[in-house]
């Protein structure tokens, strides 16, 4: 089922944040003959504190999204630790890469990484994770500590899948053939790096044809990064995507500078 999308004014002004913000630093060109000389130590001194703080477990937790920051009528799930989705099961076929067959390892990654929820890694501090649902559709979103070397890999890892991986197949434990597309998708400028894909599976389940598709984001602010990965049958909303990575970047921010992020809606307290 193909959910309404929220009006695009809502997108294009989280979308428009980062860029607002890039413009506002660069404001402030050397035609100001009066700016002060700052240190080097100075510098580092006003640097962002999120270069070297890590979360705490209760910090992992107030990072984590809540269904005011998403909209529509997400809920919140309890069973999100558990989800697995059978669609993302399958070998990919590697006899498909004509001359780049190592390409196929790294599809083969994003397949799995998708289905066990594992795209960036393993934590090296306190993390967690949140599941909402909404009609088909489903999002998991996970923060954590997984080190600033770790998810720069990762985000470069992600940017080269729409060329790796724009279209292969893959088989399924049933023997059905899975048709899967990774292309580049659009999030909010936000935290200190992201990347965005869009993943859609076509298939069967139950003998009946099923195209599956899912957003995939990940932040970096300092040494903590968060995932979103918003799927769901036939269509996805990328505004709640985009949303989900605009309020969670946020969120981290202001968790990492010793700020507390506002609260959850009463009813979920």
């Amino acid at each position: 089922m193909t959910r309404p999308s929220r009006p695009a004014r809502v997108l294009a002004a989280a979308l428009a944040a980062g860029s607002l913000l890039a413009v506002a630093a660069c404001s402030g060109g050397s035609g100001d003959s009066g700016a002060a000389v700052v240190s080097p130590a100075a510098e580092r001194s006003a640097a962002s504190p999120t270069a070297t703080a890590a979360l705490t477990g209760p910090g992992a937790q107030a990072a984590l999204i809540t269904p005011a920051d998403i909209e529509d009528n997400w809920q919140l799930a309890t069973d999100a630790a558990t989800w697995r989705n059978s669609m993302l099961v399958g070998k990919v076929d590697v006899a498909g890469f004509l001359t780049a067959k190592t390409d196929a390892a790294d599809c083969q990654r994003l397949l799995d990484s998708l289905y066990s929820d594992t795209l960036l890694g393993r934590a090296t501090g306190a993390s967690g994770l949140r599941g909402f649902t909404s009609e088909t559709a489903r999002m998991l979103y996970q923060v954590g500590d997984y080190g600033s070397a770790n998810l720069n890999a990762t985000l470069g890892w992600l940017k080269t899948l729409p060329q790796k991986c724009n279209q292969f197949t893959a088989t399924g434990k049933d023997g059905s053939k899975r048709t899967i597309q990774v292309v580049s998708a659009q999030v909010p400028n936000v935290g200190d790096a992201r990347q965005a894909l869009t993943v859609t599976v076509q298939g069967t389940s139950d003998g009946q044809p099923v195209t599956y598709v899912t957003d995939v984001a990940v932040l970096r602010i300092g040494a903590s990064g968060a995932a979103v990965t918003n799927g769901a049958l036939d269509a996805v909303d990328h505004d709640s995507t985009a949303l989900a990575v605009q309020n969670g970047a946020q969120r981290l921010k202001d968790v990492l500078s010793g700020k507390t992020p506002a609260p959850m809606p009463s009813e979920f307290d």
